[in-house]
């Protein structure tokens, strides 16, 4: 039993060590703090307890003492107990308290360090803390000492004397008072400050002013504050992405959306997960493969519940698939046969339905066999077309889609209208993210598209459409919505 302190880093999840996401795939109790991301608790297994354990101006989730007894008694009974806490647990995040209480209790505990924001929102802000010839070093201060102490630890005079850089950690709602102490110890007022807000975060905002000004610049926690030299530099790619500062929704299943979200993320855009629907495979036989001449998938979701989710622990033997031709429908489903070691031998130049079945020969003899496995709930144009060339088409269900659980405060924000584009992969996802979202947004925000049956449906349910992807994946998807905010096309 052990309870681990895991620096979470200051706000872009990826910045979460490796050691870090291990514990947190395998714990049975999470503490997490208000800065450490909420995306991260999703790496926390599904029967995870989540304990929130914030603490902000006026919202106290718990006190610091409550914590440390929570985390004394969860660390007597949990196997894994991860204390999720903002940046570095020992950069003024009170780990040490923590730590302090489970020595005393007879606790096993461990340190995972953490980015701390005084680096890493300097660093996505394009601000090197040491730099050859202005900085040769750095210190890390509280800007927000104990209110309970009847003395100060920060000598602003010294620290003022000592050069270097200076990252002031919450320290907005006294920057105008520590400024003039600076300034006071000996720092010139024309030296350079920069603000950091969200550091890391897709909201990240950098104010930049001096010594002189930066109590009038509107700096709001949370914000990392750098003084000396190096706050000048403005070696800026964070903010420079392409999408930085659009909020995307994106309406994709969860069990597929990582790849979407990955390359947004990329381009700087905020994601809002909103899966419409979900997917599960279905019980299913599989038919003797011998009697057919081709098989045929219409997503990378059939390929998998195929492969791997419907069948017998011991999977499908590849020699049964000896002399059956494999087709699909698009790229990512192609993708999706080359990882279960499968080599596809049709793939249309379009990737909808009505492409499939105009590449699609003609059979070998009449009657020729086609086993479709698809979804439970789909268009019948392939089977159909399939039928009108000659084939015997047999239909396979081997997954569902249903309508997906949303996160209500999500949908709120939604119908509110608070997000730039939204993406749609599917008719399904439409049909269900209006099943979702009533009343919509008036104007609705830009909507993007990945094919045509998927437009057709979003104006079928009164969506108008600004873009339609040409080429009918997800990097087209991506193209396509860079063009709809006059961005050209990013490598």
């Amino acid at each position: 039993m052990t309870v681990y302190l895991v620096g979470a880093g200051p706000g872009d999840p990826g910045l979460l060590t490796v050691r870090g996401a291990e514990l947190l795939g395998r714990a049975d109790v999470v503490v997490y703090d208000r800065l450490a991301s909420p995306s991260l608790l999703a790496l926390a297994p599904a029967g995870a307890e989540l304990i929130a354990a914030g603490k902000s101006p006026g919202d106290v989730d718990l006190t610091q003492d409550q914590t440390n007894e929570l985390l004394v008694e969860k660390g007597r009974t949990a196997e894994c107990v991860v204390r999720l806490k903002g940046g570095d647990p020992f950069v003024f995040g009170r780990g040490g308290e923590e730590a302090e209480a489970l020595a005393a209790a007879g606790i096993s505990f461990e340190v995972v360090p953490g980015i701390t924001s005084a680096i890493g929102a300097a660093a996505y802000a394009g601000i090197p803390v040491t730099h050859r010839g202005l900085s040769t070093h750095f210190t890390v201060v509280t800007g927000h000492e104990d209110p309970t102490k009847d003395r100060t630890d920060v000598d602003w005079g010294a620290l003022a004397r000592a050069g270097g850089t200076l990252v002031i950690l919450m320290g907005a709602g006294r920057i105008g008072e520590i400024a003039r102490r600076l300034v006071d110890g000996g720092r010139a007022p024309d030296t350079p400050v920069a603000a950091v807000r969200n550091g890391t975060r897709p909201d990240q905002t950098t104010v930049r002013a001096t010594l002189a000004t930066i109590g009038d610049a509107g700096v709001k926690a949370p914000s990392a504050i750098v003084v000396g030299d190096v706050a000048a530099l403005d070696l800026s790619w964070f903010e420079a992405r392409p999408l930085f500062g659009r909020a995307i929704v994106v309406t994709r299943a969860r069990e597929q959306v990582s790849g979407l979200r990955l390359r947004l993320e990329e381009l700087g855009a905020e994601v809002l997960e909103l899966p419409a629907i979900e997917i599960s495979p279905i019980e299913f036989s599989v038919p003797e493969l011998s009697a057919y001449e081709w098989l045929v998938f219409t997503s990378p979701n059939g390929v998998r519940a195929f492969f791997h989710d419907g069948l017998t622990p011991a999977g499908l033997d590849a020699r049964a698939l000896a002399g059956v031709r494999l087709a699909a429908i698009g790229p990512g489903t192609a993708h999706a046969l080359t990882t279960s070691g499968l080599r596809t031998d049709l793939l249309p130049e379009r990737f909808v339905a009505e492409s499939l079945l105009e590449a699609f020969p003609a059979p070998s003899a009449p009657g020729a066999r086609v086993l479709l496995a698809r979804a439970e709930v789909a268009r019948d144009i392939l089977p159909e077309g399939l039928g009108e060339r000659g084939y015997a088409v047999d239909v396979l269900p081997v997954y569902r889609t249903r309508p997906a659980t949303p996160d209500p405060a999500l949908v709120q924000r939604v119908a509110e209208g608070r997000f730039d584009a939204i993406t749609f992969t599917s008719s399904s996802t439409v049909d269900n993210f209006c099943a979702q979202v009533d009343p919509r947004p008036d104007p609705f925000p830009v909507v993007v598209s990945i094919g045509p049956v998927t437009s057709a449906t979003a104006c079928e349910r009164g969506l108008r459409v600004d873009a339609e992807a040409e080429q009918h994946t997800i990097d087209g998807l991506v193209t396509t919505l860079l063009h709809a905010f006059g961005v050209a096309d990013v490598p």
